[in-house]
This record gives C-alpha cells, structure tokens and sequence, in this order.
C-alpha cells in the first residue's frame, strides 16, 4: 500500500518543520508528501523544500480551493491512500499513520477521520470541545447508520483524514469551488455510494484555534451557509442539536474541573458560532430562493 500525505500551506513556516519531522518520523513512513503552498510570503517553501520526501506545488493565492485545490493534488500524487493534513495540525505520537489507515483492512472503508487533541496552550473550554467531538473511541458506520448519527454522520476532518484513491475517484473527488466542508460533502458522497466510513481514536493530532469572536462568526457563517446550500444532500441534518449537546457537555466538564469562569467566554463563543450559523443559513436561502 502506497502511502500520500498531501498538506496545503499558507505562511505556514513556523509549525511545518515540526509537522514533516514528525510525519518522516513515524512507523509508517509515508512514500511522498505533497506541499500545495498558496503563494507564502514567509519562508513556508523553503522549509517544506528541506525535506526529502517533499514536493512542493505552488499555487496563486487567488487559485486556493479548498475542494480543487485538494483534488489536483490527490491527481498529482501516487498513492493507493492519500492522507490530508493542515499546516497546524501535529501528530501526537509516531503511530499517527499506522493508526489512520488500520481501517483500510477492511475492503468496504473508503476514508477515515482522525482524533483531534487541543494543543496544551488551549483554552479549557477548547479542549473539552475537541474532548467532546473527538472522543478516543474507534468506530465505523455506513449509510444505514445516517438517521441515528444525524449530522455526525458526515463528520470526517481535513484536520487529518484518509482517503482510499479507487473510492475517492469512484465517487468524482471533492466538490469544487467551495469555501468549506469539503471532507463532509465527500463523506456524503461515500455513504451513499454505500461504502463504510472509520474513526480512529488512536490516530491523534494536536490541533486547536484561538479565534476571536469576528473570526468564529465569520467560520460558522461559512459553514452555516455549506450546510444550508447542500441540504438535499444531507438529508436536511441540522447541527442545532449536535451544538446543544456540545454545550452542555463543555459546561458540565469545565464545571467538574472547577473552570467556573470559562463559562463565561464559552458562552460568549458558543453565541458567535450560533449567530454566524444561523446568519450563514439565511444567506443561502436567500441565494436559493
């Protein structure tokens, strides 16, 4: 099995060393990396250049996709199972890749998400969210499972995600032009053309934000106006209840931990999430109507 990992970049050179180090350190060496660097004006090409296993496309800035850009890369590379990571994602340990593609034993498993630990620097209320939506449990669903997970049933990560190429290309590739969830929109694609998809809770990245309310807003906005522009593909899921479950699940963790106080910016996050969500929504519907 021939292994691709493919990591789009922009300005990306204070965590890209750390992160090719770390992928050409595991116990299962991927056989190439592909860098797809959006025009960087930092030193992100030099440092993906200084490694061996590296080749570095470049991109205009203006050309980034997050669905296009991904799928020429994956026609670029050769491999039988092409991983996905972001710049600001790092394996938490040197299992990372054996871990991920596990589940390709199984023949009908056509991508696999990974697990996604907050950085130690995160805000408590951050890392009981990536406690909550990526939990160390494994687990495998097809179509037949969509109407008990809802929503979750789509849930597959760019952050750091397998994909396996005769099913990727069987189902058309990512959806392009779009401005997000593009790995949900493909995890869409899969199940319905009846393949499995895995989570590997072995399989973990330190990955986590310290956005500000404008650019939460401004993320579920996007995502909001994703969810609503495909709905027919997605079965009309509404992320309302998933968010629910989040918060209280937070609330009652940092609660535990005696995190009292962080109650009060998660709260403040959770009302920048909702309001660009629902905005996003109204959006679309308007440009649908």
């Amino acid at each position: 099995m021939k292994i691709s990992v493919i990591i789009p970049t922009l300005n990306g050179e204070k965590q890209l060393d750390q992160l090719l180090c770390s992928l050409e350190g595991q116990s299962v060496q991927p056989d190439e990396i592909i860098v797809v660097d959006s025009a960087s004006t930092d030193g992100t090409i030099a440092a993906a250049s200084a490694h061996a296993l590296v080749r570095v496309i470049s991109i205009q800035r203006s050309e980034f996709d997050h669905g296009g850009t991904r799928d020429m890369a994956l026609h670029q590379c050769s491999g039988d199972v092409v991983l996905f990571m972001t710049q600001d994602a790092l394996p938490t340990d040197e299992h990372y890749i054996k871990n991920l593609i596990a589940p390709f034993s199984d023949e009908q498993v056509a991508a696999v998400g990974g697990r996604q630990i907050a950085y130690p620097d995160a805000r408590p209320f951050e890392k009981a969210v990536r406690s909550f939506n990526y939990p160390a449990s494994d687990r495998v669903w097809d179509k037949a499972d969509i109407a008990r997970l809802g929503v979750r049933a789509y849930l597959i990560s760019d952050v750091c995600a397998a994909y396996r190429r005769s099913a990727y290309l069987a189902v058309g590739g990512f959806d392009h032009p779009i401005m997000t969830n593009e790995d949900m929109l493909m995890a869409q694609k899969l199940l319905q053309a009846g393949y499995k998809l895995a989570y590997s809770g072995g399989a973990s990245v330190y990955h986590s934000h310290h956005f500000t309310l404008r650019q939460e807003y401004k993320r579920n906005h996007l995502i909001g106006w994703t969810m609503k522009h495909y709905e027919e593909r997605f079965g009309h899921a509404e992320e309302m209840g998933e968010g629910v479950k989040l918060a209280v699940n937070v609330v009652k963790s940092l609660l535990k931990q005696g995190q009292v106080l962080e109650c009060i910016p998660f709260a403040f996050n959770c009302a920048a999430r909702l309001l660009g969500n629902r905005a996003g929504r109204r959006a679309a519907g308007k440009e649908m109507a």
